[in-house]
Formats: structure tokens, C-alpha cells, sequence
């Protein structure tokens, strides 16, 4: 329609400024000149013959001379017409350039593509819609994504529409557009449950960790909100899971587990994925094994009694995560440290990936570092259960 209204409009300018070119701009101007002078020399010999001056014959004379001067001989000066069809020629190049130009701005094929795509909208959301029409191809979908946005341009509230080219980007593994057209959807009824699971379910999908924590946040709301939601408890738990926050993915497929019906097919594969879970959670929670020897130096001059504390330290914060105290022993010293060591409750060994490891040997059994106390530091390193980290004791605190 839009596409027909700019044609139409084109095609009448063009037959206007046609138009405007053929009016017969005539030389009528020179006709009403010779009627006004002649009427001004009438006028002017009926005064002269009223006068009875010596001079009378005198200046009817020059009255007529001023006539004839006044009045063009178009018998010698006047031109011939010219002719209309001299404009043709201007009229076919202006509208070849005004095609021209419409041709080069607009894409007609596209035009036309995208009115076709407009016309088979709704033939294309009604097979959506019934659950015995074929399949849409992928090409199909992106047609139908293409009419709902032309769609929704008239209909920015149309909620059902935004979930829907919703649901079309992720088919089409769109993820700009997925995560657009949820948002807008979710934005328009932020209490809609479908909407908010469709637009969590696009964000816990993301490689940007902000659009992580939304959604993770907005599946925790949902699950608050119904704690039977199978939809929002496995999203949380998947979210969970590839956060390698094993405990709450285990909880959140446990919840399932106690509202699926016991014949339910889906519970086998909760039941796997729990495993797979714990399986890595026993893995992380494997215990730190700490190597502890001592330099030539410290071997000499270190007291046969003493308390050896063992400190692992985060890469973000110089406060503790866990410490182990136990008595000076026999070295090299093999230990093993992990979340039953932590400092804080709640804390945990575990979800460090990184840090350092501190040995410190007290004269005095206290955990503070004072003087003449022996102390050693392993680099930055990695934790890793399977391989020991060795830390040497060997420097003096002054």
C-alpha cells in the first residue's frame, strides 16, 4: 500500500510539471498594449478637436507619430510560435531521470518481496499455530519473523506477537533478536510467567555474565513465585549447572523430581544429570594436598618444638579462605587441607580456582606472624586436588 501510494504520488508530479511545460504561454500581451495606445489616441483627438489652437494640426500630427512608434510592425518584428513538441525531448528526460532516481533509492525487489511476506503473514502464523500443519521451513520462519516486525511496528503492544518473534529468533539462532523481542515482551508484563521465562531462558544462554545474573535472577523470582513450575525449576538448574553452582542444580532437579508423577519419563534424565553433578561436586571438594620442606637454613636453626599454620588465600581478597594448625613434625610434611578448614561459615575451599598458599612456623602456638618466626609462600598458582602444591620454608620474618 505504501509502496503504491509513492508511485502514485511520482506519477501525477510528473504529470503536473508535464502539464506546466505545454500551457500555452501566449504573446496576448502585446494585443492588449496596441488596444490601450490606440484607446489613449482617441481620447487624445477628441480633446485636440475641441481646442481651437493655432497648432492643432500641428500636434494631431505628432500624436499620430507617437502612435506609430508606440505600435510594433508585426508584420517584420513579430516571431513565430514556438512550437510545443520542442519540449518533448525536456519532458522524456524528466521522467527518465525521476525513474532513474526512484530506481536507484529504492530497492523495488526487495519492496516487493517484503509486500509479498506481509501478505502470507498470517497464512504462516495459523500454521504455527495448529498442531497438525506441516512444519514451517527455516526459510518460512525467517519470512515470518520478517512480517511480524513489520507487524508490530503497528502494534508495539502486541505481547503475544513479541514472544512469538521471540521464539522465531531462537529457532533461527538468532540471539539479537531473540533476546529483543522477550525483553520487549517481558517489559510489557513484567508478571506475564511465560514472558519471564522466555526472556531468563534467552539470557541464561548468553556469553555476557550480566545477562547471567539477570536471568538466573529473574528464574529465582519465578521459582519463589510457584515452586511446581517444572519450566522455571529446569532452567534454574541448568543455569546452575553451567554456573558450576552444583549444589543449587542438584536441589532445583530434586524439586522436580518430587512434582513429576512417578512414571514421567523425563525423571530418568533428572536423575542422570543429579549424578553428573554430585559426581562434580566430589571432585571439587576433593582436598588441597600442601608439601611442606624446608631450606637448608630454616633445618639448622629451627627450634624442635613449635605450631606450623597453613593458609590458603584467594587471588581477590588477602583475607584467609582456610587455615590449618597442627605441631611441627617431621619434614618434608605432606597435608592435606580442604572445606572443613574454612574460616568463615559458609565458606568454601572449593569454589577457588586460584591463590596462594602461606606456611608460617610459630615459636609461640599464635597465629600471628612475630618476630624470628619462619614463614613460606608458594607462587600464584592453580589448585588443583590431583598434584601437591610445595611450599619451602625459608626466610625469617625480622
Amino acid at each position: 500500500m505504501t509502496l503504491t501510494l509513492l508511485i502514485s504520488a511520482i506519477v501525477a508530479l510528473l504529470i503536473i510539471t508535464a502539464g506546466l511545460l505545454f500551457v500555452p504561454w501566449s504573446g496576448n500581451r502585446s494585443v492588449s498594449r496596441d488596444v490601450l495606445n490606440r484607446a489613449f489616441y482617441q481620447s487624445r483627438l477628441r480633446e485636440l478637436e475641441r481646442e481651437n489652437s493655432a497648432e492643432r494640426e500641428e500636434m494631431v500630427a505628432e500624436l499620430q507619430h507617437n502612435l506609430l512608434d508606440d505600435i510594433p510592425q508585426h508584420s517584420e518584428s513579430a516571431q513565430k510560435p514556438l512550437s510545443r513538441w520542442v519540449l518533448a525531448p525536456g519532458v522524456a528526460a524528466l521522467v527518465i531521470v525521476s525513474v532513474g532516481v526512484f530506481w536507484k533509492t529504492v530497492d523495488l525487489k526487495k519492496v516487493l518481496e517484503w509486500q509479498e511476506v506481509t501478505r502470507q503473514t498470517p497464512e504462516l502464523l495459523n500454521r504455527v499455530m495448529d498442531p497438525n500443519a506441516p512444519a514451517l521451513t527455516m526459510e518460512e520462519m525467517a519470512r515470518l519473523g520478517l512480517g511480524l516486525r513489520t507487524r508490530l511496528q503497528d502494534e508495539p503492544n502486541n505481547i503475544e506477537g513479541w514472544m512469538m518473534l521471540g521464539r522465531i529468533g531462537m529457532a533461527l539462532n538468532n540471539a539479537t533478536t531473540a533476546t529483543d523481542a522477550f525483553e520487549h515482551a517481558w517489559k510489557l508484563a513484567p508478571d506475564n510467567i511465560d514472558a519471564k521465562l522466555d526472556y531468563a531462558e534467552v539470557l541464561i544462554r548468553s556469553s555476557d555474565q550480566n545477562d547471567n545474573q539477570l536471568g538466573d535472577k529473574l528464574l529465582r523470582e519465578a521459582v519463589a513465585a510457584s515452586h511446581t513450575n517444572i519450566r522455571a525449576l529446569s532452567l534454574l538448574a541448568f543455569s546452575s549447572f553451567e554456573q558450576q553452582r552444583f549444589g543449587d542444580a542438584v536441589a532445583a532437579w530434586q524439586m522436580m523430581l518430587r512434582v513429576l508423577p512417578q512414571n514421567d519419563k523425563r525423571r530418568a534424565v533428572i536423575e542422570r544429570s543429579i549424578a553428573q553433578a554430585e559426581a562434580q561436586t566430589s571432585v571439587d571438594n576433593a582436598p588441597l594436598a600442601v608439601k611442606i620442606t624446608l631450606s637448608p637454613e630454616a633445618q639448622q636453626s629451627m627450634a624442635a618444638n613449635g605450631t606450623v599454620f597453613v593458609t590458603v588465600v584467594g587471588e581477590s581478597s588477602p583475607v584467609p579462605v582456610a587455615v590449618k594448625k597442627l605441631p611441627v613434625g617431621q619434614f618434608p610434611m605432606t597435608l592435606k587441607i580442604d572445606d572443613s578448614n574454612t574460616m568463615m561459615p559458609g565458606g568454601s575451599l572449593s569454589s577457588l580456582h586460584q591463590g596462594w598458599i602461606k606456611v608460617h612456623i610459630s615459636q609461640d602456638g599464635t597465629p600471628a606472624v612475630q618476630s624470628g618466626d619462619w614463614v613460606g609462600q608458594s607462587a600464584l598458582i592453580k589448585f588443583d586436588p590431583a598434584h601437591p602444591t610445595e611450599v619451602t620454608i625459608s626466610s625469617r620474618q625480622p
